[in-house]
């Protein structure tokens, strides 16, 4: 296909849409029934979802144009000398100082280790790409019919899911390690969250001739060893009792996992369990997050922790369970620490006092501002989002379709 899609194409497209049937697609990270509501708004001319299914267009043609990431395209082996191990280094550990060979490393929280990031010797990076490009491509398909993207999509899961080449072993014994120390810990588990969203993807692709049924069926064998191992290994658990925002994403892993695997139960325990492991323990009655805000990026980490509990409101909307409206007896809820992050996010943004050595970014703030603004309505949210410039083609606007 010539460089994919003008902006006069992508106008066409989206006014000639061939909608799907009125039942939502299987795509648990959007809210129910926003993705087939996007399409018909689509499909009816509106210009505003049109800037971001141009961008999101144009994301996945970046994809289509990239080598489909695997772990055995890194260069050192794993401690099991397996390469089709995942492998990452703990992104805030360092070489110690006072020690001639640098073991063991030790902790600067909030300053990433270049390491970390070296595509030779972690599968990080890969793992985001993967995600990353499988959710772009999958979406493009599910908005535009195009085939180019589905067959992408697929391309991108079978090297990283599938091919016994280049597929990875469904767990994560050796991510985050400390050199020195160990050779993998329950936090690496964290870095799994882009393989999640890819395997819930890769659902719009049901009605796709490039995405099989047998295909489908792999992975879900894939995915269901990986569940259990998610589940019942030490590493697993260790997350699973993470109070902070590692056990808050290690929810939103396990339960979008079991929903693409057909474990509801699994997963309304999960969710249900939330309230109290979550909401109840991590926000304070006036919406402080004190676990994220004892960090060297606190304004970083609440709205990281914020994302995660608003990703597992939106998965608990699936299987009926509301997390969005749960409030303990002395007040500590969800929105209560959205409310609390506000004044924080606006433009300009009331000066944040706490620690933060990295740049912060507001923006980041839009989309749970527009899923509070399903979630409890009012103007107050989207008065904010509207002060982003860019804030017409982000992909929130297809996803939490108001």
């Amino acid at each position: 296909m010539n460089r994919l899609l003008s902006h006069a194409f992508i106008l066409l497209c989206a006014s000639s849409l061939v909608l799907a049937d009125d039942s939502s697609p299987l795509y648990f990270s959007a809210i129910p029934g926003a993705l087939v509501k996007a399409k018909t708004r689509l499909a009816a001319g509106d210009k505003q979802l049109a800037k971001a299914l141009k961008k999101l267009v144009a994301d996945a043609d970046k994809a289509l144009a990239e080598v489909p990431p695997s772990v055995t395209s890194k260069e050192k082996l794993p401690p099991s000398g397996d390469k089709h191990d995942y492998m990452s280094i703990a992104p805030y550990f360092w070489p110690n100082p006072e020690t001639k060979d640098g073991l063991p490393y030790i902790r600067h929280d909030g300053k990433v280790n270049p390491e970390s990031r070296d595509a030779k010797a972690n599968d990080s990076p890969a793992i985001k790409i993967m995600g990353d490009n499988i959710e772009a491509l999958a979406l493009a398909y599910f908005f535009t019919g195009n085939e180019i993207y589905a067959e992408g999509a697929a391309k991108v899961a079978r090297t990283w899911f599938l091919d016994p080449a280049t597929r990875m072993n469904p767990h994560l014994k050796y991510a985050q390690a400390i050199m020195g120390v160990n050779d993998g810990r329950g936090t690496g588990i964290l870095e799994a969250l882009n393989l999640s969203v890819a395997v819930d993807a890769l659902g719009l692709l049901a009605d796709s001739k490039a995405w099989p049924k047998d295909d489908q069926k792999a992975l879900k064998a894939w995915l269901r060893t990986y569940h259990d191992w998610l589940l019942q290994s030490d590493p697993g658990k260790d997350e699973h009792h993470a109070k902070n925002n590692h056990g808050t994403f290690y929810d939103v892993q396990a339960v979008r996992i079991a929903l693409v695997i057909g474990r509801i139960d699994p997963a309304k325990r999960i969710l249900q369990e939330a309230k109290r492991r979550r909401i109840a323990v991590q926000i304070d009655p006036d919406g402080k997050q004190p676990l994220e805000l004892d960090r060297t990026t606190s304004f970083s980490y609440s709205r990281f922790n914020l994302f995660a509990l608003t990703e597992l409101a939106t998965l608990g909307e699936h299987v009926g369970v509301d997390l969005w409206n749960f409030t303990t007896d002395d007040g500590r809820s969800i929105r209560k620490a959205i409310d609390y992050m506000l004044p924080y996010a606006d433009v300009p943004p009331k000066p944040w006092l706490l620690p933060q050595i990295k740049d912060k970014h507001e923006s980041e703030f839009m989309p749970i501002f527009r899923l509070a603004t399903l979630a409890y309505g009012g103007d107050a949210y989207e008065t904010i989002i509207a002060k982003y410039e860019d804030a017409s083609s982000k992909r929130f606007q297809l996803l939490f379709v108001k």
